[in-house]
């Protein structure tokens, strides 16, 4: 039995098993291409599996934009209470469609509905309208926000905003402008320093300097005949992590395709649908944010030249952010603090009420997306937003604590965390890391050659670029996007894949798992996790020299 176990029995068992994989493998990856083909031809794709009616469409405001307002509807089980503030979900838009934010049911989304809060949902089409800005968008936002305020009178506050990622820094802009449209502003993984981190970390806010400012950013605009794909922004977030994009990700599907499947063309129906930018919108990020850091340093105004401060909010604001994030750091969402203020006296005689909560581990798609994070971080969020309104001004840790038999007035605690603000001093947020004088210096020579090489390349290149690249090109272009056609390949556009469906039909009806304790299946987990660890080796090795 043993040589039967360990010999031809044992190969026998592993390759029947390894086949069936990757035919089930192959007939997941072809749903999931097919899914993008569906996304894409609809008008207003999106992954919400809340029902959702339109309240105002952006493109009918008197500077349109591709944004919309919506109401999501409350699924019967929930009770809505017209006394409690409404909340607001704002998905980012920095190259992904919407409806992240309510995902799953247990979501922001989801949560805010449970706490019995009207809910609304700001969302954008795939098509920029033509010519719109930032401003613009910023404007349409405070549109939004005034009119679900109308729509709650009774309401004992005004409506509470929570922003994804790029959706922070635009609300906290529309915040500046009109400071008395919100109420508490929660930022979830939303970068406003963009200069900040540790010396040699967060390889993000590097690419500046090592791709020689954003005169890239200008050129991939023209590429696109005025338009910025946002599959390039895809590619910049799966580039931070080879290891998990060419390996572990697919790998986890291959060796758990029984039970994988679901979850992953569920986050990948969301992941495959990127959505475009008019070029002038990314410039305009590129330029004054991520290179020029102008929004915290308060050198941003309006066309009206109205100057875009930070310190004229006065609705609190919550930042919460994560040490597993890689792609908004906790030194980038929280060294704003540090940028606008001395000392937190300052905060105080502001009137300005800033929370901040860490999370040890989650990534940054983990911060809004994770159904964990969702049940624990975000439920206590919502269910304290009272109680942070009428904190009084000054900057505060929000601690989230397991709830124990030998936590005091147990019976007085609703769920099974603990949620309570511990008063901070900026040495707190310096603790976690900042630059050094002699590093804003290099950072800001390199926003210096940006702005030189991106006046080169205006001169020079740009006039030759525009004339050569017609619209039917651009488009071209953006099909033959690496991040898009890995889904068309394997979608119904290939012939070949027309024979895995029959099968996978026969894989399912004959399934034959292999064993746990089969030494073929551990060589190939011993295979996977050396793999892992080269393209982990790799990806530190690119980063050092970044």
């Amino acid at each position: 039995m043993a040589q039967e176990k360990f010999g031809l029995g044992a190969a026998a068992e592993y390759w029947t098993d390894a086949w069936q994989r990757t035919v089930l493998c192959l007939e997941t990856l072809n749903e999931r291409g097919n899914t993008a083909l569906a996304q894409a031809a609809k008008e207003v794709p999106h992954v919400l599996t809340f029902q959702a009616d339109v309240v105002l469409d952006g493109r009918r405001l008197e500077r349109p934009v591709n944004y919309a307002l919506v109401r999501i509807v409350p699924p019967p089980e929930v009770t809505i209470d017209p006394a409690k503030p409404p909340i607001i979900v704002v998905d980012p838009r920095a190259g992904h469609g919407p409806g992240i934010g309510g995902m799953k049911p247990d979501s922001e989304i989801g949560v805010a509905l449970r706490a019995g809060h009207a809910t609304y949902f700001i969302g954008f089409l795939p098509k920029p309208v033509p010519g719109q800005t930032i401003e613009d968008v910023c404007r349409a936002e405070a549109i939004f926000i005034a009119a679900v305020a109308a729509r709650h009178p009774e309401a004992e506050g005004k409506p509470i905003i929570i922003a994804n990622c790029q959706a922070g820094w635009q609300i906290m802009m529309t915040a500046a402008v009109r400071p008395d449209l919100a109420g508490v502003i929660m930022l979830a993984g939303a970068p406003l320093s963009y200069w900040a981190g540790v010396h040699g970390k967060n390889p993000m806010r590097y690419l500046g300097g090592s791709l020689g400012g954003t005169w890239l950013t200008a050129l991939s605009g023209d590429l696109g005949a005025g338009i910025f794909d946002g599959a390039n922004l895809v590619a910049n977030f799966e580039s931070l992590n080879p290891a998990n994009t060419y390996w572990t990700k697919p790998y986890n599907v291959y060796s758990k395709v029984d039970s994988e499947t679901e979850r992953f063309l569920e986050f990948e129906t969301w992941w495959g649908s990127p959505v475009l930018l008019n070029a002038g919108e990314m410039e305009w990020i590129a330029d004054n944010l991520f290179v020029g850091n102008k929004l915290s340093t308060g050198e941003l105004r309006t066309s009206e030249g109205v100057r875009i401060d930070l310190r004229n909010i006065k609705s609190p604001i919550v930042c919460f952010c994560s040490w597993g994030d890689d792609i908004t750091p906790p030194q980038q969402a929280l060294d704003w603090v540090l940028d606008l203020y001395d000392d937190v006296s300052e905060i105080i005689v502001n009137g300005q009420t800033i929370v901040y909560s860490l999370h040890h581990s989650i990534g940054h798609l983990g911060i809004f997306v994770s159904g964990k994070v969702a049940a624990k971080e975000h439920r206590e969020f919502v269910s304290c937003m009272e109680m942070i309104e009428a904190t009084p001004p000054g900057l505060y840790e929000a601690v989230i604590s397991d709830v124990g038999e030998e936590t005091a007035n147990r019976d007085l605690v609703d769920g099974k965390y603990l949620f309570r603000l511990e008063a901070r001093t900026l040495d707190d947020i310096r603790a976690f890391g900042v630059n050094s004088p002699e590093d804003d210096k290099r950072f800001a020579a390199v926003a210096r050659l940006s702005e030189i090489n991106l006046g080169l390349y205006r001169t020079f290149a740009e006039p030759w670029v525009r004339a050569a690249v017609t619209e039917p090109m651009a488009e071209a272009m953006r099909a033959m996007h690496p991040h898009r056609l890995r889904f068309d390949l394997f979608s119904d556009r290939n012939p070949f894949m027309s024979a895995i469906k029959p099968m996978a039909e026969q894989v399912r009806a004959n399934r034959e798992p292999v064993g746990a304790d089969n030494p073929l299946l551990a060589m190939e987990k011993q295979a996977s996790s050396q793999i892992t660890a080269a393209l982990e080796r790799w990806g530190e090795m690119r980063d050092r020299m970044t």
